[in-house]
């Protein structure tokens, strides 16, 4: 599935959307940052509560397909410009991070 099927199936908010082409092919939830480092897997979707500009550059550094903010959170100022020069599809969802995953898990199944 894609970034932008997966948009568009799970009714999430696209605050910045670079590559929607790209494959989703696994999911990751966490929200500190060092740990998601080493953890999240590329192509997958990182779902976070984490808004500041660094959530940009782990999603770089992992090569995440999507992050996608979850709860309702809003990207800072910061985050989405930096999403912007990295190239990082940005969404969001109002659900919460354990809903936003099952609804996700039942896409990719």
């Amino acid at each position: 599935m894609t970034v932008q099927e997966l948009s568009r199936r799970l009714a999430l908010t696209e605050f910045h959307l670079a590559e929607g082409g790209r494959s989703v092919t696994s999911a990751y939830c966490g929200d500190l940052l060092s740990w998601v480092m080493g953890r999240a897997p590329a192509d997958g979707a990182w779902l976070t509560i984490m808004s500041n500009m660094n959530v940009a550059a782990v999603a770089a550094l992992t090569d995440v397909a999507c992050v996608i903010l979850t709860e309702g959170v809003q990207p800072d100022p910061q985050l989405l410009s930096k999403a912007q020069a990295q190239g990082v599809n940005l969404l969001g969802s109002g659900l919460s991070t354990y809903d936003c995953a099952l609804a996700l898990s039942g896409q990719l199944s």
